[in-house]
């Protein structure tokens, strides 16, 4: 809900729960009024009326206090706005107008030639913002800096940071820190979201998994950016972020050209940082993941049982195995394209490899149909290698310096894929591929990071860092459009490229590269901060896991791992036992059953994966499910209960785990007591309100 005051310079935006206020002062000032619970428009009018604070030698009357701090003028914050002319440096804006479109609210700045607008709008509790720039003069102006938004925490004391961190194959590790004076900055310069950090923080003063306030930020780009948080000297709080990483520039906006920042998404939350968690799910299933409403499948992806070594025949047999399991989608991973034998050649020639697939990809999946399943493929078009017919038509469409040497990672280099020819080669390869074969699914992978991000000939070079991202978005739209039967998954060597800007044009994302099941529980537990169930796929693949660590798990471990999210199966089929076959049909059937309740339910974190005893609980409706892992067991250190959450404590609830009617699990005023012993252990506990 928008309201206006009277006088058309106060602004209050409302969810369910929570309010968002700011004021137009009277010089056009744009002031911060109220983040937090939900006030009336009169609340907010009476904190446009306080008086200003009393001026400081040596501060700026304005920081900490402005909505969206632009760089000029009496200011020593972060700018969240940086323009660079022929003639200056620097925005001092006049108000212009505000516009009420609905639920968005649109306030319109100019400066010199300059239209700057930004954009709000409250979905649920979430606060998504963004800015426009346009250039409505006669001469180029260089964005040095344009980022999505500055939110500002109320003065507390003893702020604390929570954020994810990570590497290639250890995403997604959740640090939670005291905030000191200073900044905090996150981010990526490697063009793609990146492994090290997920563009989200979190800050509290001392919430619990299930109680107190909770202030939570997340952006929506796929491409280099920063979030910088920031501990002012007055112990205020701003949390500043948007696309690129640093101030070298953005883009040179020519006359009559308007560039569009990423949404940056704010959430304030009362109920910890469970319920934090649990309101930005429900955001992206209602507004941000393509038919949310519809649950993933299960899946099959024959990468492990047979990388780069694959035939027709070959696969016909792992599908033919899949589908006896119960699976429902089976994935041809890389391999089935171009001279692809190794990671050495192929990229970029997206046509089936004639001595393996002589007929194309439509007798396999034709097959693959008739057993039951839908079909995929994976597929890495922004990426080139060296040995590769495109390369050799085209050198000059990767990104490069001249007279440098052309680094390569895996083998392969970036297509430079803010060029038109290369969208439009890529455009026309994928909707040939997708035409010519029953195809229900896409895994686009994207292995690599930008190293020589140079385009020579090109007049404005930097702004590769940005069409990149934006002809990737607009590739993916044209694609979807063009075969909206098709699924996509988001991938980049695991969980590189995960964000609510990919996450709007694809139906899941893979996680990790990792799948052993012990390092994924703490895996999935970052990524629960802020990403549903519902987009997180997971695999069980083979033991002992020879890629990472050698560890040993059971079949019952590594299932009930992978079913905490989108269930799928990586391992070489070929090799299972028809024991090992039959347990895991039990464990697809079970999960079917199960998987409306963890793809769309509200998400309970019961217990952190810190050792011993774990486990997350999933509720939707009357249906309650509860996964839980034993890690190690020590003697006279018994199984405590797990106390439940979101049920009717005056309720009756029926209880089974693993599919029989209490077995071991003993419902007492909704606690729990697994069946759990050893090491290794994992259960499905599931309740039904009766």
């Amino acid at each position: 809900m928008l309201e206006i005051a009277a006088d058309g310079r106060t602004w209050l935006l409302s969810g369910t729960t929570s309010s968002y206020a700011l004021r137009l002062a009277e010089d056009d000032t744009l002031l911060h009024l109220h983040w937090g619970p939900r006030i009336a428009l009169a609340d907010a009018e009476a904190l446009a009326a306080l008086p200003a604070p009393p001026y400081r030698p040596f501060e700026s009357p304005l920081d900490g206090r402005e909505e969206y701090p632009a760089e000029g003028g009496p200011r020593f914050v972060r700018p969240a706005l940086s323009v660079r002319t022929e003639e200056r440096r620097g925005t001092e804006w006049a108000f212009e107008a505000f516009e009420a479109d609905g639920d968005e609210l649109r306030l319109r700045f100019t400066d010199a030639g300059l239209r700057i607008t930004l954009h709000y709008r409250m979905r649920g509790d979430v606060v998504e913002r963004w800015v426009t720039v346009a250039n409505d003069g006669p001469a180029p102006a260089e964005l040095l800096r344009a980022d999505s938004a500055t939110w500002t925490l109320p003065e507390r004391e003893g702020w604390r940071l929570s954020h994810l961190h990570g590497r290639w194959a250890a995403e997604s590790r959740l640090v939670r820190s005291e905030l000191t004076y200073g900044e905090k900055v996150i981010g990526s310069r490697r063009g793609h979201t990146g492994h090290q950090h997920l563009p989200w923080v979190a800050l509290d003063t001392d919430a619990t998994e299930e109680s107190g306030e909770v202030y939570g930020c997340t952006l929506a780009w796929s491409g280099t950016w920063r979030i910088a948080v920031a501990q002012l000297p007055d112990a205020r709080v701003q949390i500043t972020g948007g696309a690129g990483y640093d101030d070298s520039g953005l883009l040179l906006l020519a006359p009559g050209e308007t560039y569009t920042t990423p949404v940056f998404a704010g959430l304030w939350s009362d109920g910890g940082h469970g319920g934090a968690s649990r309101a930005w799910h429900a955001y992206q299933r209602a507004h941000i993941v393509p038919d949310a409403d519809r649950d993933r499948p299960v899946l099959y992806n024959s990468w492990e049982a047979t990388e780069f070594d694959i035939s027709e025949e070959q696969q016909g047999a792992l599908a033919r195995r899949a589908a006896a399991m119960g699976v429902e989608l089976f994935v041809v991973d890389d391999g089935w394209f171009g001279a692809r034998t190794s990671d050495r050649a192929g990229l970029g020639d997206w046509r089936p490899n004639p001595d393996r697939f002589p007929s194309g990809l439509k007798p396999l999946a034709d097959y693959v149909h008739a057993l039951g399943m839908q079909f995929g493929i994976w597929v890495e078009p922004e990426m080139v290698n060296p040995d590769s017919d495109l390369y050799r038509a085209h050198p000059d469409w990767v990104q490069y310096q001249p007279g440098r040497k052309r680094t390569e990672f895996r083998n392969q280099l970036v297509l430079n894929l803010a060029r038109e020819d290369v969208q439009e080669y890529l455009w026309e390869q994928l909707d040939a591929l997708l035409s010519s074969a029953p195809i229900d699914y896409v895994k686009w992978d994207f292995n690599r990071c930008f190293t020589d991000a140079g385009w020579p000939g090109e007049p404005y070079p930097q702004r590769l860092w940005v069409d990149h991202v934006r002809a990737f978005y607009a590739l993916l739209d044209r694609l979807r459009a063009a075969h909206p039967h098709v699924a996509f998954e988001s991938c980049s060597g695991g969980g590189g490229r995960v964000d609510l800007g990919v996450m709007s044009r694809t139906d899941q994302v893979w996680t990790s590269d990792n799948t052993d099941p012990l390092d994924r529980l703490a895996i999935q537990h970052g990524f629960s901060q802020i990403h549903p169930a519902r987009v997180m796929a997971a695999w069980v693949t083979d033991s002992p896991n020879a890629m990472l660590n050698g560890r040993v798990s059971s079949l019952r471990f590594r299932f009930v791992s992978a079913m905490a999210g989108v269930l799928g199966v990586g391992g070489d089929l070929a090799q299972w036992t028809e024991e090992e076959l039959a347990e895991a049909r039990d464990w697809v059937t079970l999960y079917k059953e199960i998987r409306p309740v963890v793809q769309r339910g509200d998400l309970y974190r019961l217990r952190p994966p810190a050792g011993g005893l774990s486990a997350v609980q999933y509720v939707l409706g009357d249906e309650t499910v509860v996964l839980a892992w034993l890690q190690a067991q020590h003697y006279g250190e018994p199984v405590t209960p797990l106390r439940l959450r979101g049920l009717d404590p005056a309720a009756t609830y029926e209880c089974r785990e693993t599919g029989e009617l209490h077995r071991g699990a003993v419902l007492l005023h909704h606690g729990l007591r697994p069946a759990l012993r050893g090491d290794f252990d994992a259960t499905v506990i599931r309740l039904r309100r009766i």
